[in-house]
């Protein structure tokens, strides 16, 4: 399958966890280019069957400055029939944990996109890098099952 990945990382965690996810699928034989939110377009989403989005939740519940951009072009994208789901980390002592996956995951819903998996909060508070990883592999092994299901519907 070929997918993308788009990710806004501050401090290298939301970095991290689109790498592992795309090195879980490399593994099943998929095609997958990452790209910083900051150098990637909306439009461009249109030539990939899955699309996975990742980010850090800036402040009380925002989406950060580094994917603020990519975002407002994606909300106006028309991305029927593409799978996709959200990723990113978080912080638990915060009242709005990890919003910034239910953004990304709601625009991606709004433009047409199948939902294939829940998506991922790891919480940076509590977990540390193995569980942050771990999380991250069984992420991207059930965007594997659910690809495939969807693939023969």
């Amino acid at each position: 399958m070929n997918t993308i990945i788009v990710y806004a990382s501050m401090t290298g965690t939301t970095e991290r966890m689109a790498r592992t996810i795309a090195n879980e699928l490399m593994k099943e034989g998929d095609k997958v280019v990452i790209k910083d939110a900051i150098e990637a377009y909306a439009e461009e989403l249109k030539s990939y069957d899955r699309l996975l989005m990742g980010s850090h939740t800036w402040g009380d519940g925002e989406l950060s400055d580094e994917i603020i951009g990519f975002y407002e072009e994606l909300i106006h994208t028309d991305l029927t029939g593409k799978l996709a789901a959200a990723f990113g980390p978080g912080d638990s002592t915060y009242a709005q944990f990890a919003r910034a996956v239910d953004i990304l995951e709601d625009s991606l819903k709004n433009q047409g996109c199948e939902i294939i998996a829940e998506g991922l909060k790891v919480d940076c508070w509590l977990e540390d890098d193995q569980s942050m990883e771990e999380k991250s592999i069984s992420f991207a092994r059930t965007v594997i099952q659910s690809s495939r299901l969807h693939s023969f519907a």
